[in-house]
């Protein structure tokens, strides 16, 4: 098969990227940069925030070969950056809107990178699928990413484009440290507990879904495999662990890798940040055979080990 990933230098579209190209796929990725972690990902740089014309066979003026499926990760990821500036929430809008019309007019089917998020604040209802209530959006990155559903529910629709939409939690683990560009909150951690700096907190007791990099893939590569061959379309998935951590825990799981005690320090929660998410895994499970093998503990060594080689100029 011939996948188009886009996002395909950031963390989930490298890993995606590697396995599909290990398992014998063909795989174009688009990005605003370079891969910087591996030069076996074939990518064009393309910047997909500006709006254009989609002629058929070209996305944002740029003529591509045609794919079985498009798998589309690019975004704006920083909630709080987004929170500062808005207007950025707008351009996650315009690059869906650019990627759905190239998939429209090359009936190419879809899958798409949403985010826990669109659930707000979970101290109110569960996270089965069908319950997100749009009426307590957190955030304008959480606003990006509702758009982003309700747009490609309406391609399906009015285009009959099929497609897959998968919520994302807190992924984690390999080609996750470039911390210039985006600040997650593990890699955040580990770089601050080898340097014997003190942990912020925001909001005591924030309880989150942690995802290896490799469960969440392995829940994609399911997906991608059952929409190209007809057996799955018009679904809407959570990809996570299933399982809620503290990030006071989360810091101790990092000092054990370590060795270390870290010093935590617990502050209000900012502004849009949802302070409590666990996924129900029903449908991933029931739809994929989805079944996360990674649980925190060890993804946390598997990722501090990770972060170590990287820094000590290796290439795990």
């Amino acid at each position: 098969m011939r996948y188009l990933i886009t996002g395909s230098s950031g963390q989930i579209g490298t890993n995606l990227a590697l396995r599909l190209l290990d398992e014998g796929h063909e795989v174009l990725g688009v990005d605003l940069r370079p891969n910087p972690w591996t030069d076996r990902v074939c990518t064009r740089q393309l910047d997909l925030s500006r709006l254009q014309p989609c002629e058929p066979g070209t996305l944002c003026g740029q003529a591509l070969p045609t794919p079985d499926a498009v798998v589309h990760l690019a975004a704006h990821a920083k909630v709080h950056a987004l929170v500062r500036e808005p207007a950025l929430a707008l351009e996650n809008t315009v690059m869906t809107h650019n990627v759905l019309e190239y998939c429209r007019h090359a009936r190419i089917p879809l899958v798409f990178s949403s985010s826990r998020e669109v659930y707000g604040d979970i101290h109110r209802f569960d996270t089965e699928e069908h319950s997100a209530d749009f009426a307590f959006t957190e955030s304008t990155y959480s606003a990006s990413k509702i758009a982003g559903e309700a747009m490609v529910y309406a391609y399906a629709r009015c285009y009959a484009l099929p497609y897959l939409v998968f919520r994302f939690s807190n992924v984690y683990g390999r080609y996750d440290c470039d911390l210039e560009r985006m600040e997650r909150v593990v890699p955040l951690f580990i770089s601050r507990v080898r340097r014997g700096e003190p942990l912020t907190v925001f909001g005591e007791g924030k309880v989150l879904d942690f995802t290896h990099v490799d469960d969440c893939v392995d829940g994609i590569a399911r997906g991608l495999e059952r929409l190209v061959d007809g057996r799955l379309r018009d679904q809407t998935i959570n990809l996570a662990y299933g399982q809620g951590h503290s990030l006071v825990e989360l810091a101790r799981l990092i000092g054990e890798a370590l060795g270390c005690s870290p010093q935590v320090v617990t502050t209000p929660s900012r502004l849009g940040e949802v302070t409590r998410y666990v996924a129900n895994l029903d449908r991933a499970r029931s739809l994929l055979g989805f079944c996360p093998q990674v649980a925190l503990p060890e993804g946390v060594r598997q990722a501090v080990a990770w972060n170590g080689a990287w820094r000590s100029g290796g290439r795990p």
